[in-house]
């Protein structure tokens, strides 16, 4: 949603992730003649897959990130109550008679977008023959960044802190696993580098797009790694300071000079921390590829820390994008209700697709996409034979829908239901 064209957004953090991806596959490959990756081909299998992961690894995230996610969880914490097991709101209404599994709850009310990436590739994408993207078993089984349902969610393990596949999705992982030999809670190495590489371009790339925006400008940048314990005396902070004395020297003009400084400050910030993932991910190739490995690659790395530490004080802190991020929440929250009501109200509980009751439900039914319904159907066939919608499939249809969306078209698509009245029968 910003009007800055050199901001970057959703589709070209997963591009740079997957360049990053590639760039430390071929470091950590080089390093090791093969051996780290398990003599496996780096250009035919190991980049390609890096690669994937990359590009895919937020597909499933909601419009506005993180806080869409905190908006939808809150819609159905909202209402814990009685979505998940009765008809409707209120008193009297009818207790269902498959109520949403106490355990399933959570892939609700703790909503993620990893898990949801993992239906979208694997789930939601139109194909002839139902597979989704039709991706390889190792490809699939590396987009996993937490290897876990979320019966099995340990806090204090990071690799397994929250859910990477829902309930819908169980046989997809029984089948990835199947192929692979991986374990319930076992990381292909793979997904580690793609971690970093997704760390990586927040901490530089974040910066990079509020120096753009000239809310803080370099000097400020190197100012700031120039205070930080454990990163003052870093090689590349000090290349860093160099080339700026250099830029300060020249008898450019001062926005020339800025320019120059950014491109530096994103330069030599990527290639400090490319190192240090590949290195990392070197040293420690044996027990990742044993599944022995639970630390992020770029844990307790002071730079990624204090670039993401600048980020935070100076984007997100930000009124404009403090209001961007209220507006999105409030547009979560209304479509929400709206395509709730769409799903819900209709003349047969046990047909999805049978008539809307409202004429505005009708109409926000219609905008539902096609392949989300026919998954939503099929789902309900396999679970019980007689075709008969459960709570479980209209839920997992609503989150389709609206974390389907970007920010620009779910801002659109609320406003123009919200056009639409709703019939007073007062």
């Amino acid at each position: 949603m910003d009007a800055n064209d050199g901001v970057r957004t959703r589709l070209t953090h997963s591009h740079e992730v997957a360049n990053l991806a590639r760039s430390i596959a071929t470091r950590v490959a080089a390093a090791s003649g093969g051996a780290a990756f398990g003599g496996q081909d780096l250009f035919r299998i190991v980049q390609p897959i890096v690669s994937a992961i990359g590009l895919s690894h937020d597909l499933g995230n909601p419009p506005f990130g993180h806080q869409g996610e905190v908006a939808i969880g809150s819609w159905f914490e909202s209402r814990r109550s009685w979505i998940f097991s009765h008809e409707r709101e209120g008193e009297g209404a009818n207790e269902l008679e498959h109520q949403v599994p106490a355990n399933l709850i959570t892939e609700f009310v703790d909503f993620d977008g990893n898990p949801q990436t993992l239906r979208v590739m694997a789930r939601l994408q139109t194909s002839h023959h139902q597979v989704g993207l039709d991706l390889t078993a190792a490809t699939l089984a590396a987009s996993l960044k937490y290897p876990v349902h979320a019966d099995a969610r340990n806090k204090d393990r990071d690799h397994i802190k929250k859910a990477g596949y829902f309930e819908s999705e169980r046989n997809v992982v029984e089948w990835v696993r199947a192929q692979t030999g991986l374990q319930e809670g076992q990381r292909h190495p793979l997904t580690w580098i793609m971690e970093a590489c997704d760390d990586i371009a927040y901490s530089v790339l974040d910066v990079d797009d509020i120096l753009k925006k000239g809310i803080i400008s370099p000097d400020d940048v190197l100012t700031v790694l120039k205070h930080t314990d454990g990163v003052r005396d870093l090689d590349s902070v000090a290349k860093l300071e160099k080339k700026f004395v250099e830029v300060n020297d020249s008898p450019r003009r001062a926005e020339i000079r800025r320019d120059i400084k950014e491109q530096y400050v994103r330069a030599y910030m990527m290639k400090a921390l490319i190192d240090d993932a590949g290195d990392t991910f070197s040293r420690n190739a044996d027990a990742i590829k044993a599944y022995e490995f639970e630390t992020p690659l770029m844990q307790g790395n002071g730079l990624c820390d204090v670039m993401k530490d600048i980020a935070k004080k100076y984007a997100f802190a930000n009124p404009a994008v403090l209001r961007s991020e209220a507006i999105g929440a409030a547009a979560i929250d209304g479509l929400m209700t709206i395509f709730w009501s769409a799903i819900q109200n209709r003349k047969k509980p046990e047909d999805l697709m049978s008539r809307r009751v409202e004429a505005r439900d009708s109409y926000a039914f219609s905008l539902i996409s096609p392949n989300y319904l026919e998954v939503a159907c099929r789902e309900a066939k396999a679970t019980n034979g007689d075709g008969r919608v459960r709570r479980y499939h209209e839920l997992r249809l609503l989150t389709d829908m609206i974390s389907g969306m970007t920010d620009g078209f779910a801002i659109n698509t609320w406003q123009k239901l919200s056009d639409v009245p709703t019939i007073n029968r007062a």
